[in-house]
This record gives C-alpha cells, structure tokens and sequence, in this order.
C-alpha cells in the first residue's frame, strides 16, 4: 500500500490558505480515485482505494500542521508500512510560486510539520512534495496562513493538478520518475 499524506490545517478559517496546498492536493487525489475522505481515523480524515491496481490512503491529518506525525505514525504502524510507501504533500514558501521539487529524503527545511513527521518516525528517508507558495513576506505565520491573492489563483491551480500527476507518477513509476519529469526547472 502507498500512503499520501497532505499536510494542512482543518477548518473552514484555513481553507484556501498557502498552508492547506498539502490538502487541496488531497482533494483532487480523492475526487481522480474516487475515495470518500469522510472517515475519520487515525487522527485525520481517511480514505483507502486503488489507483491503476496499487492499494493507496489517503490522509489529511487534523492534528494542526505542527502535529502532522501523530495521524502519519499512527496510520503508518495500523497499516505496517515501508517508509518507501509514503508520500507526504507540503507548502514551501522557499520555492517560486507553483513550482515543484519532489525528493526521496531530506531534512525538514524548517518545516513544523515535516519536522514533527520526522521526530516521530525516527527517519527522514520518504518522498516528500513541495508546492512553492510564493516568497515569504512579512511574518511566516501571518503568511502561511493567508489566502493566495487573485493574481496567485491560477498558478496554484494549475500547481495542484501537477502535484496530483506528479503522486500518480510516484505511485506508478516510483520516486526516480517523478523526479525527474516533475522537477524540471527547480534549483537544488
């Protein structure tokens, strides 16, 4: 099985954020399988389905971003996963506007909730997949948590489809595949 996990925060005060780019990604997952994310289990909103015959979750942890791992650790050690098995879905506001970076490892880049997600799994060794969110401006938290403007709309729309391509690719071909036909024009 292969787990996909969005990170965000819930409720409707976060919708539509820079932060929540990890859920709407899910989102689109959820509604191109066709998996209800209405359960919730392990610390988050669950879903399990097939994509072109590979068993996949889906999980949008609803412990709030700092707390990402709990609802990762918990479904990782219910369903005994590889850390190979995962994909984790980010905002990263080091990166331009709609880009993305895919990689296998890594350290959390300062990260709260991939860095709560490595705390509790002991390992940086999973994909992860970043979404550019735009430069930072003004305070991070105030930042992260403010919607994209109309001018940003589009080109995160479009960005969320290419992630959701970029995790078929992923489930698919595997990590080496989804890199490179996904982080094309993005700086190391």
């Amino acid at each position: 099985m292969k787990l996909i996990v969005g990170l965000g925060n819930p409720g409707p005060k976060y919708a539509g954020t820079r932060h929540n780019v990890g859920f709407d990604v899910l989102d689109e997952l959820a509604s191109r399988w066709q998996i209800g994310m209405g359960a919730e289990k392990f610390h988050g909103w669950f879903g399990l389905g097939a994509f072109q015959g590979e068993r996949v979750g889906l999980l949008k942890p609803t412990t709030y971003m700092n707390r990402s791992g709990q609802a990762v650790l918990a479904t990782g050690q219910f369903y005994k996963l590889e850390l190979q098995d995962l994909m984790v879905v980010v905002d990263d506001h080091a990166l331009p506007l709609g880009k993305l970076r895919i990689r296998k490892s890594g350290s959390s880049g300062g990260h709260n909730g991939l860095e709560d997600i490595v705390v509790r799994l002991g390992s940086d060794d999973w994909c992860r997949l970043r979404i550019g969110i735009g430069e930072k401006i003004g305070d991070p938290k105030v930042f992260v948590t403010s919607p994209f403007d109309e001018m940003e709309r589009p080109v995160i729309k479009v960005s969320i489809g290419r992630a959701a391509d970029a995790v078929e690719c992923w489930v698919r071909l595997g990590p080496d595949q989804a890199m490179n036909k996904f982080n094309v024009g993005v700086e190391d």
